[in-house]
């Protein structure tokens, strides 16, 4: 009788030891299964941000050079707002044929200018001007959230130029009259003087000085501007990121690339926004290709640069 209770407790506890077996088995094997999905997606996450790298290396190879297509070239722009009219017009110092030297002392100048923010962006696009030490030009709206106002300063602190786009950037209301857009501009011009420091004279007009939405006479408000001292500046290169649909990082190349030799004066047309992440990536590749070109350079909006003007009170 004992050697069967004996045989019987050892069966028992192989009975408990499979069934132990038959539970810890398959849940390490769910735990190891994940485990391993989380490392390969952890994976996957960089192939494909090292791949999506390359892909931009690709295009800009690829398209930067590829001839212009003019259907494409119309759409550009999102809205009526953003029209290119009035671009190849107000070309300042076109390259001569024959060969005469680009712009002062044979430099040809280059002005990366981005409008609409302060964004989510805005410190990755500054830390990309900062790698590269480059200055650009912000055409800023006035965001009054404590989370914007350091980026304010950190663009005059580290160099870059500050200029007034509009307080609200609503078109239907700026555009109502002279004296809407008057206030909307004196209240950024002091909203930006309280947060910097800096009495901001350069804007922009939203959609150019060439919009098609204004209400009001746009020779109106360029004579309210050059009586207050102020400059304003519109654009001679588009990078196309106005669009609301997607476009790539080498296409925003491209589309800068293909007529910046055209120019002794470049500026360049990009936009700050949470949703153009594709201009935050185009940008070092577009700042090495301007830095790769001969006798050329990238700086700020100044008192020395010759202003783009889609139309003026001439």
């Amino acid at each position: 009788m004992a050697g069967s209770d004996t045989e019987q407790e050892a069966r028992r506890r192989r009975f408990r030891l499979m069934k132990r077996l038959l539970v810890i088995v398959p849940l390490s094997t769910i735990l190891f299964l994940f485990c391993l999905c989380i490392i390969l997606g952890i994976r996957l996450h960089y192939v494909k941000k090292e791949l999506r790298k390359l892909q931009v290396q690709v295009e800009t190879m690829a398209r930067v050079n590829e001839p212009v297509d003019t259907a494409g070239e119309e759409t550009t722009e999102s809205t009526e707002a953003y029209t290119a009219s009035g671009v190849d017009e107000s070309r300042r110092a076109q390259i001569d044929v024959q060969g005469e030297e680009a712009g002062e002392e044979g430099v040809r100048k280059v002005y990366l200018t981005f409008d609409d923010g302060p964004s989510s962006n805005t410190g990755r696009i500054l830390d990309i001007l900062d790698e590269y030490d480059v200055k650009a030009t912000f055409f800023v709206v006035g965001k009054e959230d404590e989370r914007y106002r350091p980026l304010y300063n950190r663009i005059v602190d580290e160099g870059h130029t500050l200029a007034m786009h509009s307080y609200s950037h609503k078109y239907q209301e700026i555009y109502q009259s002279k004296e809407s857009y008057v206030e909307d501009l004196t209240k950024l011009q002091e909203f930006l003087y309280d947060t910097t420091g800096v009495w901001c004279r350069y804007c922009r007009f939203p959609g150019g000085s060439s919009n098609t939405v204004s209400k009001v006479d746009m020779h109106e408000l360029i004579e309210y501007l050059d009586e207050q001292d102020m400059t304003y500046f519109d654009w001679n290169i588009v990078s196309g990121d106005a669009v609301s649909t997607y476009i790539s990082p080498g296409d925003i190349i491209r589309n800068c690339m293909r007529k910046l030799g055209e120019f002794d004066e470049a500026i360049i047309l990009m936009h700050d926004a949470a949703e153009k992440d594709s201009t935050v990536e185009a940008l070092p590749g577009l700042i090495e290709q301007i830095q790769a070109m001969e006798d050329t350079k990238i700086v700020p909006i100044t008192d020395d640069t010759e202003p783009i003007h889609h139309i003026s009170n001439d």
